[in-house]
């Protein structure tokens, strides 16, 4: 898998993890069911976290030499 098809869609990320939220909150997931969404809901929200996260390190990388705006390359596997 390229990395461009790992990229994650965060608005769509997002959606799907507010979907898992208001079925939990709904109550009307049996005990399993509620278990597999809250995990399904984790996962999701790693994603989503690292994908902040990328976010904010190229946003670090574009703003990092003074006055000038200087756009480098950053890929996540760049991290120590």
């Amino acid at each position: 898998m390229t990395k461009t098809a790992k990229a994650i869609d965060f608005e769509q990320q997002l959606e799907s993890l507010e979907a898992l939220v208001a079925s939990l909150e709904s109550g009307e997931l049996s005990l399993e069911d509620s278990l597999k969404s809250f995990e399904q809901g984790i996962k999701v929200a790693r994603e989503c976290q690292q994908a902040l996260k990328n976010a904010e390190q190229k946003v670090e990388l574009l703003t990092r030499q003074g006055d000038e705006l200087v756009s480098g390359h950053y890929s996540p596997d760049d991290d120590n």
